[in-house]
């Protein structure tokens, strides 16, 4: 039988619009259009100039035949123009891939490939990987983009333009869009982005514009953020879209602060200079600024807010921020669920509790975002909660409209992602008595070490909490007589100086023995351009000579 409130009450362009992040940068150029929106070096930009910008790039792309479905590729540095290609590709219904600038150029031209592009817009710094891959693109895979080279004056250094079309020029000699649309099904992708391929080749997690609204919205929300925020871009904006943030900015009629180089002094001089409230970063960043010098840090004299993911968090990094008088937030995520998903709440009455109790408590994985519906901790085969107790380990799943469609070309992958009506991380962790998840680590993570398991992040922890350790990672070796022993990879604080022996008998003195390292290495570690660790090279390193 038909409900009342069934009749004659339908959907119509006046009640209902797919739901689109694009709408926000229309909003703060009419409200708000006189205000700063971006600033990078000398260049400043109202949000009414940033949206006719973007607007421009939406309408010169048009006319390269981007369209619904299409896919632009960038290769850019935190920059207004990468801003803007947020901005303009969605509002073509078009779909936004944003290249890892630390990849090269085989990588490259396989994704740009596989993704289909037809596009390329492309920094001059990175003119010399992306000429390769442009020649593989067409050598290999038999696929031509239209090449647009962006000359940022901020940049100096070599790098020569490869493309068709210079930017600024390029945008120039069209007239911005009436307005920046969207699509017309919220369910449409609105980005592309790779994951890093460990294991065979990247996967490419498609994302949708409903998805990349609600995030954007989550953040504000999750972070308190009051109208025109003043962010610094130390997170890259290709890494999951920059977490949502820059349609969090437009949605608050903000100011993105650009930053090309992710390096503390410029941090800090950044902070310092435009009062910047916020900003996102992995841990190993937040590690940076603790480590700098005191010179640098006492330029910044106002609260800033910060962000922490990427990794799980040491809670000597937390601790070091607090001493700084940063106020850090946890979130958790990944590519799959627009990045952030999942927040450590700060409950009013933590602050009551020691500084070492506020550190725990705040190094979790949390609970999940706002408008995430569902985040639990389940035995993968079975698909059972596990008991919040904050022992029996599970993998965390995720469930709702911040989980992206699926993995482009690869259905195989996308239903073993979702098995169970869940999207399975592949992060191993307790369910505590308050609700709140803790990792404990990833599943390919956990060293067996006669027939015991050891959290390589819980090693991580300790080795952190000594003064000399600046950066660590701890991965499986594997030994004969135990089937596997930690290794700790060690990168040391400028002017400080350490032992191993010293290490492990710290590292003894926090965890039980059989969980100290067996085996310490000094040495630099390699990192993703987000600052995370990558561990798989280093189980390679540590394992090549038994093989």
């Amino acid at each position: 039988m038909t409900s009342i409130y069934e009749q004659h009450l339908d959907r119509n362009a006046a009640n209902h619009v797919a739901l689109s992040p694009v709408s926000f940068v229309e909003r703060s150029a009419a409200v708000f259009g006189d205000l700063d929106a971006v600033i990078h070096g000398q260049r400043r930009y109202s949000w009414q100039q940033l949206r006719d910008r973007s607007a421009r790039l939406a309408c010169a792309l048009r006319a390269v035949g981007v369209q619904r479905g299409s896919t632009v590729s960038v290769m850019l540095s935190n920059t207004p123009e990468m801003i803007e290609a947020h901005y303009a590709v969605p509002a073509l219904n078009a779909v936004l891939n944003t290249l890892n600038t630390r990849l090269d150029a085989a990588l490259l031209a396989w994704q740009m490939n596989h993704c289909e592009a037809s596009v390329l817009i492309t920094d001059r710094e990175f003119s010399n990987t992306m000429s390769q891959a442009v020649q593989l693109l067409k050598s290999q895979y038999q696929r031509e983009v239209c090449v647009i080279d962006v000359c940022d004056a901020e940049f100096v250094g070599p790098g020569e333009r490869i493309g068709h079309h210079e930017y600024e020029h390029w945008i120039s000699q069209h007239d911005p869009l009436q307005t920046l649309d969207g699509p017309a099904d919220e369910w449409d992708a609105i980005a592309v982005s790779y994951t890093s391929g460990t294991t065979g080749d990247p996967k490419g997690v498609v994302t949708h514009h409903r998805g990349a609204y609600l995030n954007a919205v989550s953040n504000a929300v999750t972070w308190h953020m009051a109208a025109f925020p003043t962010y610094l871009w130390t997170l890259p904006m290709f890494h999951c879209n920059g977490w949502c943030f820059p349609w969090t900015i437009a949605m608050l009629g903000g100011v993105h602060v650009c930053l090309r180089k992710v390096e503390a002094e410029s941090i800090l001089r950044h902070m310092a200079e435009h009062q910047v409230g916020y900003y996102c970063a992995a841990p190993i960043v937040h590690n940076l600024l603790i480590a700098a010098p005191k010179a640098w840090r006492d330029q910044v004299t106002h609260p800033i807010k910060g962000m922490v993911a990427g990794a799980a968090p040491p809670a000597a990094m937390i601790e070091g921020m607090a001493h700084m008088g940063f106020d850090i937030t946890h979130v958790y995520g990944l590519t799959e669920v627009y990045g952030p998903a999942s927040v450590a709440v700060k409950r009013p009455e933590w602050s009551n509790q020691p500084l070492s109790e506020q550190v725990r408590l705040n190094g979790r994985q949390g609970v999940r975002y706002p408008l995430q519906e569902g985040m639990c901790v389940k035995d993968p085969e079975t698909m059972r909660d596990m008991p919040a107790d904050g022992q029996s380990m599970g993998e965390i799943m995720f469930k709702g409209n911040l989980v992206m469609k699926g993995y482009l070309k690869n259905p195989q992958a996308t239903d073993q992602a979702f098995a169970g009506g869940w999207f399975h991380t592949g992060d191993l962790a307790v369910m505590e008595a308050d609700q709140y998840v803790k990792i404990k680590d990833r599943s390919k993570d956990i060293i067996i070490s006669g027939g015991e398991n050891i959290s390589s992040i819980e090693v991580e922890d300790a080795l952190y909490r000594h003064p000399a350790v600046l950066a660590c990672a701890v991965v499986a070796k594997k030994d004969p007589q135990w089937g596997e022993v930690p290794v700790a990879f060690i990168e040391v604080k400028p002017g400080s100086t350490v032992s191993k022996e010293d290490l492990v008998a710290h590292c003894k003195s926090l965890l039980a023995s059989y969980k100290a390292p067996k085996e310490i290495r000094f040495d630099v570690i390699p990192k993703t351009s987000t600052g995370k660790i990558q561990k798989f090279d280093l189980r390679t390193r540590v394992n090549a000579a038994q093989d």
